[in-house]
């Protein structure tokens, strides 16, 4: 008995002590202070630069596509038949208005020519009139033939007078009488027939006339000229090839001005008007080109909703080709006053143009729409308007991003 109750005393002291050290324990860390978990210092934000929207007074411009054509195209052919014997173009010569493009055999034509002179000669010359010469024009009385005819019928009247007073003295018989008036009669019908021979001849001479101005333009056509200036966009024929009447030399394109065929949205089609100004770039010129509206289609096409447009457009430095597509804008306005920031202070994503602005230090998303780039700048059509500080670049910045804004210099 003795014995436990010794071990029981021990474990009670044993107990009594852990019971002491844990107490001291919770009075040390009482009397510590608990320091707690460190403090978070706030980051410092991102470098802006801010910038305002400002007012710029432009133009009004609506776009439209396009494609350049030839404001002329000739398919130049012969006029008359014959072997080519001399062709002074080829693919991509430029020509001025009346120059030669190509020649025939002259040959025949002047054979004809040749024929056709001595026929008008031998006209002339059966009307009295010297083999050379452009007067043709004649007095029927005046001609040898009818002076002649004339002479005659004269004296048969004459023989008709004296016979008649003869037979009234009864110094001759009724026959002679009847005679000498039958002879008057026939004169003066041969009189009638001279001048109408006069007259035929005359027409003879003017047809030799005429058929000597044919020859001679047939043999003038052996001569093919550009009937405009142009260059050549198909050679069709080539030397010592024999050419029908009507056969294709070569095809010619004017190409100054070009005509730009533009398809204007319905809704933009009112403000288009004859005479305005067209400012054009195709890709590849470096500069942009400048023409007029000339003509406006009076009606919207039912199947693509848009207005047909056609442009004339200056190219004296042939740097535009007939057949390129083409972007023009057309200036329906002046003096406009819009809104522009720079550029670079519009970002797009997924189709959405927005710019940041600030706010408490922090950025703001505003979305806008665009409008025309102007140099550095661009316009804003709707979401700020004139004074609006935005981000000038806004790089990978996002909406409610801690910034440090400073004005832009």
């Amino acid at each position: 008995m003795s014995r436990m109750s010794g071990l029981a005393r021990s474990e009670t002291f044993l107990l009594l002590a852990l019971a002491l050290a844990a107490a001291g324990c919770d009075g040390v860390s009482s009397a510590t202070p608990n320091p707690g978990p460190p403090s978070r210092r706030e980051a410092p934000g991102r470098p802006v630069q801010l910038v305002s929207a400002r007012e710029d007074v432009t133009d009004r411009r609506v776009g439209a596509t396009g494609t350049l054509a030839a404001d002329e195209q000739v398919v130049l052919g012969t006029k008359v038949a014959g072997r080519v014997a001399e062709l002074l173009v080829d693919l991509g010569s430029r020509v001025r208005l009346g120059d030669t493009v190509a020649r025939l055999d002259p040959t025949d034509a002047q054979l004809r020519v040749d024929q056709a002179l001595a026929a008008l000669q031998q006209a002339r010359v059966r009307l009295g009139l010297p083999a050379e010469g452009t007067d043709d024009r004649v007095v029927p009385e005046e001609t040898s033939l009818v002076r002649q005819a004339h002479a005659v019928l004269e004296e048969a009247r004459l023989t008709r007078d004296r016979t008649e007073q003869l037979w009234h003295e009864g110094g001759i018989a009724r026959a002679q009488l009847d005679a000498a008036v039958a002879s008057l009669a026939v004169a003066e019908g041969r009189y009638q027939d001279a001048v109408e021979e006069v007259r035929t001849r005359q027409a003879v001479l003017l047809q030799r006339r005429s058929e000597l101005a044919l020859a001679r333009q047939q043999l003038a056509d052996t001569v093919i000229v550009a009937p405009i200036g142009g260059a050549v966009s198909e050679r069709r024929a080539s030397v010592g090839e024999f050419l029908a009447a009507g056969a294709p030399v070569a095809t010619l394109v004017k190409v100054h001005p070009l005509r730009l065929r533009l398809a204007v949205p319905e809704r933009d089609a009112a403000a288009v008007r004859v005479g305005q100004a067209v400012r054009v770039t195709v890709e590849g010129v470096s500069r942009e080109a400048r023409g007029r509206v000339a003509r406006v289609s009076p009606a919207i096409s039912e199947q693509n909703r848009t207005l047909l447009v056609e442009a004339e457009v200056n190219n004296e430095d042939a740097l535009l080709r007939p057949g390129t597509f083409a972007t023009a804008d057309i200036v329906v306005a002046g003096d406009v006053r819009v809104v522009t920031v720079p550029a670079a202070a519009v970002v797009t994503f997924a189709g959405v143009e927005k710019v940041l602005t600030v706010k408490d230090d922090k950025t703001v998303e505003v979305r806008v729409q665009t409008g025309r780039r102007l140099g550095d700048r661009v316009e804003i059509v709707a979401g700020i308007s004139t004074g609006a500080r935005v981000v000038a670049q806004p790089g990978n910045l996002t909406a409610g991003q801690p910034v440090t804004a400073t004005d832009a210099p």
